[in-house]
């Protein structure tokens, strides 16, 4: 598979914050990659590298084969960029953003209108609207449709589906999924662990490191601990006991229950008996299977 995004030994630093530090990682053509971690994590820096508005300190990035330094101008004609926040014009209307990103490229919204038109479709009841007074799922529908207008090889989506309800976050998904089939290379970041399993590939980032990549199934398949549930009327207490207990390698809340991640020799029944001698009566601890999120604590605990 040909190689849509390359990142060798990326660092870049902001004063003495280092926001990313040795990333290397490479993406195929026509692939949905996800870049899954928490805010502050160095996601946001590389999709501004990769989208040509910072310069790294140190490794190299292309995109499309192209340096993201030296050949600047050209990569901006080739990538669709939708960053975090909302950024198109609030005061225009629907209808005049999408117009005005669409001759930023010298394109028509004719030539190009297949390829959003799943998307746009919603939006072409309140042409006249202006942006400022969209919905959260309406903003982020017309953002992807400017996005998209000039028809990119590649699509930068940085945390797109921030602050915007589920139902709204379900169906962008679907809508991703409908542009995978039209060959663009997808590149989305997120820190929702559930969103990961939508990609076919995923690299997880903390404080500025790459922690793994992988498919999110063999990914899972490689937590290889013994994890447990754990639930009581008292969670705090509960919680509180749990990590005290010299078996139990790491406790975390989950939902509405606590994982445990068992040593070797942790046994439930054991641990059981010990937090009802903590005056703990109602506890159950049950076998849990693992997700993503209990990867990532697992990872992140790993690397510290």
């Amino acid at each position: 598979m040909s190689c849509a995004v390359e990142i060798t030994d990326l660092t870049k630093s902001y004063g003495t914050t280092v926001a990313l530090e040795h990333v290397s990682l490479s993406v195929g053509k026509g692939e949905m990659f996800g870049l899954i971690g928490p805010d502050g994590a160095g996601k946001s820096t590389m999709y501004k590298i990769l989208a040509t508005l910072l310069t790294p300190d140190s490794g190299s990035a292309t995109v499309c084969g192209l340096d993201t330094v030296r050949h600047f101008r050209d990569i901006r004609t080739r990538i669709g960029y939708m960053p975090e926040k909302f950024s198109l014009y609030q005061d225009l209307t629907v209808e005049e953003n999408l117009k005005f990103f669409a001759s930023l490229f010298g394109v028509s919204i004719k030539e190009n209108y297949d390829l959003i038109a799943p998307i746009f479709g919603q939006l072409k009841r309140f042409p006249n609207r202006r942006a400022g007074a969209l919905s959260g799922g309406m903003k982020q529908k017309l953002a992807l449709s400017c996005a998209l207008i000039h028809r990119p090889e590649i699509l930068l989506l940085d945390e797109p589906t921030t602050g915007v309800d589920a139902v709204s976050r379900s169906e962008f998904w679907d809508m991703l999924a409908t542009l995978r089939e039209k060959e663009i290379t997808i590149l989305v970041s997120t820190s929702y662990m559930d969103e990961a399993t939508r990609c076919e590939r995923i690299a997880m980032i903390n404080e500025g490191r790459i922690l793994d990549i992988d498919t999110p199934a063999r990914l899972i398949a490689g937590i290889g601990e013994n994890l447990y549930n754990a639930v009581s009327a008292d969670m705090f207490t509960l919680l509180k006991h749990l990590r005290e207990l010299p078996e139990v390698s790491d406790c975390y809340t989950f939902g509405a229950t606590l994982h445990v991640v068992g040593a070797p020799d942790f046994d439930p029944a054991r641990a059981t008996d010990k937090l009802r001698e903590q005056g703990l009566n109602d506890v159950k601890i049950y076998p849990a299977q693992g997700d993503i999120e209990d990867l990532f604590i697992k990872l992140t605990r790993d690397d510290k």
